[in-house]
């Protein structure tokens, strides 16, 4: 019936809140679900069919309009629910609908053959018995909920302790309903591990999605899940868009980890869209993590979220012992303490993981004649100095120089870099531990050829004594052989300028610690830093991890931020440092007559990274105690600006950023 309809409505991936209504293709298969190939302006763009209807809007004239040029697909490949969720995720983030769907469905062509396997295996039970904790946590997340009760849950517990077994045992019991599993992690380097114990788990209905994938390989599971051939799908943030047939249960893994949030539009939080997509469904919500986020812990405070609690490691491993030391006037980048237990853990042929998260030989110039400091000419940030290719390169533009061999202001021979990151770090281990077999991850390493998977299979499979890196290592992965970790130097992160700093080198510090001892009892953690009487570093160190939030929230509180606020940024960034000044003063004085008197503008004001790439930076941010009032204020203020913005200048927005750097 709805092939003779005569006209199509599209949306583009465009930064507008607009529909566009386009005659249809001469077979009339421009049905909703389908992309479309249609002119947009002086060129074709692809379009996404979000409705048809068989009459124009009266403004509408039907001689001036346009006709779709081909379709694209030959069957839809999203239907209502994504289209009702691209709506949401338009109006909550601020963005265009043509842009959220362009985020949620995979960009691939055609799926050619032999990319959609067949469903010939059904899962499989081959999981381990429960402990009564895990068996207690279980049977609350699947008890039936009251009609009306959000069932979000929150299985809180320190590492090791068997989280992932319970989210294993959850969703084969939400398969068994017949319904379908979403399940997240942080990041594509822990997909591929959780993948493969959930595909021998389960078989042939499971599925993975993620950005490394081919855009054809990711439509072609996208039409696997469409089809309810794939019931259980794993994937990083965007996986949480997956048009998983009759959703009963999504699962956040390491739910306090910054890369659930997007940092391109639609800046969404994949916590936030998975709460919207469990209450339309009927779906259950189950997060997890050792640190928790403040904004969760808070939840579970006040009741909206019912927080499920493990307390011991189950693989006869027990929590580690964890040492602060001071590095404060020690000549290297390692310890006499470190040292001595990496000779230890050797000697009992076991493995050390060494954890930095800073890339590169060094990261700061200066010269202490004249106080000269080496910046990237593009972006208002130190340039980090690479030894093994001689040069010093600017990690937000990419821009490289050779070093100076001298001040370029005074000519000093003293001037020179300090500080430490893992190139550094590798050639001391190297030097001090010349019978070690060692290898570095971190984001220049795993693009060499050498994978992070092929990595850190050999980390696992013991080829490795030391394995060293940036965040990669602390995340989620567990591997019997190590004894030992080295946090490097845990205060890396506490300077930012950010309200969430601290939570941030909390949560590292505790996750990275939580790799050592999984299965034997004399796990030890060594933590070097320059600041050992930081409560950050002490409450990690303790592990108090109640103790870090209660203190936490108590602060937030008292400066008005997240979890007691809610926020928006509006960061506006230009060549023209005068034109972005002024188009940020046009947008706040916009702000200030529609924000209500419960609500704070701060700002405009230079971001604390002033200039990237050479555009120059200003961000207002907008903070009151509830989101509704304040998206209202932001909405009308951002059309009212749009339609006479200086082009030359861009304006981004991001509801509930993480962060503000």
């Amino acid at each position: 019936m709805g092939e003779h309809l005569p006209y199509a409505d599209l949306v583009f991936d465009i930064p507008v809140a607009q529909v566009f209504t386009y005659l249809k293709d001469d077979e009339g298969t421009a049905v909703p679900g389908k992309r479309v190939m249609a002119p947009f302006g002086s060129r074709d763009m692809t379009g996404y069919v979000i409705g048809e209807r068989d009459t124009l809007p009266p403004f509408l004239d039907a001689r001036k309009l346009k006709k779709i040029r081909r379709v694209i697909d030959r069957e839809p490949v999203y239907g209502k629910d994504e289209i009702e969720l691209s709506r949401w995720v338009s109006a909550y983030y601020l963005c265009g609908q043509g842009e959220a769907l362009a985020a949620m469905i995979p960009s691939g062509r055609k799926i050619t053959a032999g990319e959609l396997p067949d469903d010939g295996e059904e899962f499989r039970d081959t999981s381990p018995e429960l402990s009564p904790e895990q068996k207690t946590a279980l049977d609350a997340i699947l008890e039936p909920q009251a009609q009306g009760t959000p069932a979000h849950f929150y299985l809180y517990g320190i590492t090791g302790s068997g989280k992932t077994e319970v989210f294993l045992k959850a969703a084969e019991a939400v398969l068994g309903q017949g319904k379908s599993v979403i399940y997240l992690v942080p990041e594509i380097s822990l997909t591929h591990q959780t993948a493969l114990s959930i595909e021998r788990r389960f078989g042939a209905v499971s599925s993975t999605l993620h950005s490394g994938m081919s855009p054809s390989a990711r439509l072609a599971e996208w039409t696997r899940i469409r089809r309810g051939e794939a019931r259980i799908v794993v994937g990083p943030r965007s996986a949480v868009f997956a048009p998983a047939f009759n959703l009963g249960l999504i699962i956040i893994d390491e739910e306090h980890d910054s890369s659930y949030k997007s940092g391109n539009t639609p800046r969404y939080h994949a916590r936030q869209v998975a709460m919207r997509r469990a209450a339309v469904s009927g779906a259950k919500l189950v997060m997890g993590s050792a640190t928790p986020s403040v904004e969760a812990w808070k939840l579970m405070e006040d009741g909206a979220i019912k927080k499920l609690s493990l307390t011991r490691r189950l693989s006869g491993g027990s929590l580690p012992e964890i040492i602060p030391v001071s590095l404060e006037r020690n000549p290297g980048c390692l310890t006499p303490l470190l040292k001595e237990e990496i000779y230890k853990t050797a000697r009992m042929g076991r493995q050390t993981i060494l954890f930095l998260n800073r890339r590169g030989f060094a990261y700061f110039y200066h010269c202490p004649a004249c106080g000269y400091e080496l910046s990237c000419r593009q972006c208002s940030v130190s340039l980090t100095y690479y030894k093994g290719r001689n040069r010093a390169v600017c990690h937000y533009c990419g821009y490289s120089t050779a070093p100076p061999e001298s001040c370029p202001q005074c000519g000093s021979v003293e001037a020179g870099f300090s500080g430490f990151g893992t190139e550094m770090i590798e050639e001391e281990v190297r030097n001090t531990f010349p019978d070690l077999r060692i290898l570095r991850a971190d984001g220049d390493t795993s693009g060499r050829g050498k994978t992070l998977k092929d990595i850190l299979e050999k980390f696992k499979n013991r080829e490795i004594d030391i394995l060293l890196g940036t965040q990669m290592v602390a995340k989620g992965l567990n591997f019997p052989g190590v004894r030992l970790v080295g946090v490097v130097q845990a205060d890396t992160g506490l300077h930012l300028p950010d309200f969430r700093a601290a939570e941030r080198t909390f949560a590292l510090l505790v996750q990275v610690a939580g790799r050592a001892g999984r299965y034997f009892p004399d796990g030890k953690v060594i933590v070097q830093t320059l600041r050992p009487k930081d409560p950050t570093i002490t409450r990690a160190c303790a592990m108090d991890v109640e103790g870090f939030f209660s203190e936490e929230i108590r602060q937030r509180e008292a400066l008005g931020f997240p979890p007691h606020s809610r926020l928006i940024r509006v960061t506006f960034r230009s060549k023209d440092q005068a034109k972005t000044e002024r188009e940020a003063e046009k947008m706040a004085a916009l702000l200030r007559q529609l924000v209500p008197k419960d609500g704070d503008i701060l700002g405009p004001a230079e971001c604390p990274i002033g200039v990237i790439a050479g555009n120059h930076r200003r961000h207002i941010i907008i903070r009151g105690k509830t989101m509704g009032p304040l998206h209202g204020a932001v909405r009308t203020a951002a059309e009212r600006f749009e339609a006479e913005r200086d082009s030359r200048v861009y304006m981004e927005l991001d509801v509930d950023p993480v962060n503000l750097l």
